[in-house]
């Protein structure tokens, strides 16, 4: 996974967090975090981001270390979220003469933040604007909400770079080996994902552009096989099938409900699906979970009743999907209850808010516990789930 090289001129300089225990205090990072930053060195220098000011001392000495006794002329803002934003005020401090590079919304947001700590000059940008370091120039693309309303990008033409901010990033340090697309897939889905028609839009931006490395905020530097993460962005984007599949989602509170949502898996498998994957809502890490019900095409909710409702770990995992804009999915459901079933009617009235759902016209009921007689029911489940 650990791939910080990106040319003789453009070096890495971002620093690896593993002390952090809940990334934007919500989704679990067992390998921590990188936090991405980039110098350009040319006639005039360049620092592409900062860091999260947690890392910042660290992140200080390695860009001192890189500029080699240079002063950095530019630091260009990419995007002004704490992790990559928080040491502005500091590194602008250390190099009073270097100027802000960024667009109208940028030098707002740094303003919340900071007031008026930050007297740094500043260049202001818009869409299509270029600056020139000598033999290196770069053009400015705006993307908003990719996932704020300042994110910008940079390309540079001369090495074909695309400081990309956010987009193709991922949880888990540099130093970790792990598979890009699991991580990478829950960090788009779960921070960037509401908003795919904005990263359509930057898709088709990058189509012009002769593209031969990809340096996130967070994660590796990409510069072999676009095309396959360039194909993944534009199925998670575009809301795509990713994989052929069944996830089943179950929220259960004796236990019983769990049994029945085993026991449908069995029979799918049975049945020929490609992937049966199963998760437990209730102790089952949330952004996986959600990972899941966009990477594959058909889902199962199965969850007890609760308080005339759906039990909560369920009412919350659809929340989610709905916040993150899900669509265009087949859905089947499963519900129990002892005295009087709520969870089927609850879970159908969350999905008639959200786009493109199909749900299966076969809902299983269970009552208290699951039954010799229930088994005909998911098997007819299972049929019309993968028809």
């Amino acid at each position: 996974m650990e791939n910080t090289f990106v040319t003789e001129s453009i070096k890495y300089i971002g620093v690896d967090d593993h002390e952090i225990d809940l990334f934007e205090s919500q989704y679990i990072v067992p390998n921590g975090v990188s936090y991405n930053s980039y110098l350009i060195t040319d006639e005039k220098t360049a620092i592409m981001d900062s860091v999260d000011k947690r890392k910042g001392k660290e992140w200080l000495a390695a860009l001192e270390d890189a500029l080699g006794g240079r002063e950095p002329d530019y630091l260009v803002i990419s995007h002004m979220e704490p992790d990559h934003g928080s040491s502005l005020a500091d590194v602008a401090a250390k190099y009073p003469n270097m100027k802000l590079v960024g667009n109208a919304k940028t030098f707002a947001m740094a303003d919340q933040f900071f007031g008026g700590a930050i007297k740094s000059e500043r260049v202001i940008v818009k869409e299509g604007d270029t600056l020139s370091l000598g033999g290196h120039t770069l053009h400015f693309t705006m993307a908003p909400m990719v996932h704020w309303p300042e994110v910008m990008m940079s390309y540079e033409e001369s090495e074909g770079v695309l400081f990309s901010a956010d987009a193709f990033g991922k949880f888990g340090a540099l130093d970790t080996e792990e598979d890009w697309a699991c991580e990478a897939r829950r960090y788009y889905f779960n921070i960037v994902g509401k908003y795919g028609v904005q990263v359509q839009s930057v898709l088709k931006k990058a189509a012009a552009l002769d593209i031969k490395t990809i340096c996130p905020l967070h994660g590796p530097i990409l510069n072999e096989n676009l095309e396959y993460y360039l194909n993944l962005y534009n199925i998670w984007s575009s809301y795509g099938v990713e994989a052929d599949g069944v996830f089943i989602a179950y929220a259960s509170i004796h236990g019983n409900t769990a049994k029945a949502a085993v026991e449908l898996a069995q029979i799918l498998k049975e049945k020929g699906a490609a992937k049966v994957a199963v998760s437990d809502l209730a102790r089952e890490d949330m952004a996986e979970c959600i990972e899941d019900a966009f990477k594959y095409g058909r889902i199962i909710l199965a969850a007890s009743s609760y308080d005339a409702g759906v039990f909560t770990p369920m009412h919350d995992f659809l929340s989610h999907l709905a916040m993150k804009n899900w669509q265009n999915r087949k859905v089947g459901i499963i519900e129990n209850g002892s005295w009087g079933p709520t969870a089927a009617r609850t879970m159908k009235a969350m999905l008639e808010g959200m786009k493109n759902i199909t749900v299966c016209d076969t809902a299983v009921t269970i009552k208290s516990a699951m039954k010799q007689s229930d088994r005909a029911a998911l098997q007819t489940l299972a049929d019309e789930i993968l028809a």
